[in-house]
């Protein structure tokens, strides 16, 4: 007999003993029939009710079980269609429980090989993608709405392997194709020109398509540059030839000539003009004092003070040696990074001296008499433009202040406008125009009052011009 026989054989035995116990009560109490009758009939109407609510949730355990069997099976054999699996045969005599428990974990084995599959096809779609980009290939034919098979899988990832391997392949070539280009537009002084040459020789080696026709597109070019490197070595060796009359007639000594073996042997398109160095180095002084004028430019261009510009002590030599030719191409090379590292704060004052001459010379039109005499319309536009650059020039300081205090954080040193910081240099500026103007007041007012002594002196003071009479105004005499 089941345990569970047993468990309901001593439940009848418990209710029975406990339907005697209440009748024993109900005897010694002295209840009626008709009492013990409710009684029973209230015993077994809870009883009955207790058993009826276990009952309805047993069977909605087997509803909820039958229910989710047949969902389990309808995704099953769905999930089998998709993924091309052969349909779940279930066991027989299996136990409704058992059944589903046996279904519902196919199904999640299932959903999991699915979501797999379909993980595998995006990342092998995004391979062949990013390989398609590199090497101009058409994609791999697969249905992106569909579950893969195990098969198409397999051909899928064949297919990227494939394709990795040509990548690689040509990768290989390129980088080597690429070495080849580089050696011959170095051999011949050429910088990349093209948009083409620019991503071969400029942008990253894993950015450049490796498509058939750009593959062969850089064997044309080297090719190309191949053939030029062999014209220029032509032309190299009719220069050296002239290099070596040239040196004959300057009885140029051997020491000298074996200094420049190293250029007469190399084939770089520099080397042509190995006559060009030959010549400076027999105009020395010309060549120093040319470099001088333009060390003086970039002095004035980086607002240098004295006292900067004689630290450069070979600038005031009149010892023209190769030693001191160098020195003036290092100090001018110096200038010219210093220019470009800082060039959009030397425009900047450049712009505030510029502007500041501007409204110098327009407050000087501003204070000359004979401005009246203007008829063209100058007058109105100077004003104009004398008061936008009086509101300009603030904003102007403003920015290029905070420009600067910015560059000097970052440096950690101070941007000195000739020797000095820029708002010193601002104020000093302001501070002289303030007492130029005051020095022009006073000696109008000097003059004003010597012309009034005089006049008071010789009795030639100047009168107010009397206005005009309106016509019909009446008269004193009228009056």
């Amino acid at each position: 007999m089941r345990k569970s026989e047993v468990l309901a054989a001593e439940s009848v035995t418990c209710l029975n003993k406990a339907l005697h116990h209440l009748k024993d009560i109900w005897e010694e109490i002295g209840i009626s029939e008709d009492q013990r009758l409710q009684r029973t009939n209230v015993v077994k109407s809870h009883i009955k009710s207790l058993l009826d609510m276990m009952v309805a949730e047993e069977e909605a355990l087997k509803k909820r079980l039958m229910i989710s069997i047949e969902t389990c099976r309808s995704e099953m054999a769905k999930l089998c269609l998709e993924l091309q699996l052969p349909r779940f045969e279930e066991e027989a005599g299996s136990t409704m429980l058992q059944l589903e428990k046996e279904i519902r974990t196919r199904v999640e084995a299932l959903v999991l090989e699915k979501s797999q599959r379909v993980q595998q096809l995006k990342a092998l779609m995004e391979q062949d993608h990013d390989l398609c980009d590199i090497l101009c290939s058409m994609p791999y034919r697969v249905n992106e709405d569909s579950v893969p098979s195990l098969e198409q899988l397999e051909g899928f990832r064949e297919h990227v392997t494939n394709q990795m391997a040509e990548k690689g392949r040509r990768h290989a070539e390129f980088v080597d194709i690429k070495r080849q280009i580089i050696l011959c537009m170095d051999d011949l002084d050429q910088v990349p020109e093209t948009s083409f040459e620019k991503d071969i020789v400029c942008e990253d080696d894993e950015a450049f398509c490796l498509s058939r026709d750009n593959i062969t597109f850089l064997k044309l070019l080297l090719c190309q540059l191949e053939g030029h490197r062999a014209e220029n070595e032509a032309q190299c060796e009719i220069h050296r030839e002239r290099i070596q009359r040239l040196w004959d007639r300057l009885q140029v000594s051997q020491e000298e000539r074996e200094a420049f073996s190293p250029h007469m042997v190399m084939s770089k398109k520099r080397n042509l003009d190995v006559r060009l160095e030959e010549l400076k180095l027999l105009n020395m002084r010309n060549v120093t004092e040319a470099i001088r004028s333009e060390i003086a430019v970039f002095w004035t261009k980086c607002f240098l003070s004295m006292d900067q510009r004689q630290e450069f002590v070979p600038y005031y030599s009149e010892d023209f040696t190769e030693e001191l030719l160098g020195l003036h191409d290092d100090e001018i090379q110096r200038l010219r990074q210093h220019y470009e590292d800082h060039k959009a704060l030397f425009e900047g004052v450049h712009q505030w001296e510029e502007s500041w001459r501007l409204f110098q010379d327009l407050e000087k039109k501003a204070t000359d008499p004979t401005r009246f005499t203007n008829r063209g319309g100058n007058l109105l536009k100077e004003e104009k433009q004398r008061t936008e650059l009086s509101k300009s020039l603030p904003k102007l300081e403003k920015k290029l202040t905070s420009e600067i205090e910015a560059w000097e954080s970052e440096q950690g040193r101070e941007f000195l406008v000739s020797g000095q910081k820029f708002m010193q240099y601002v104020e000093e500026q302001w501070e002289s125009h303030r007492v130029d103007k005051e020095n022009e007041k006073q000696e109008r007012q000097l003059k004003k009052s010597k012309q009034t002594e005089e006049d008071m002196l010789y009795g030639t003071s100047v009168r107010t011009p009397a206005k005009r009479r309106l016509l019909g105004t009446p008269t004193s005499r009228w009056l």
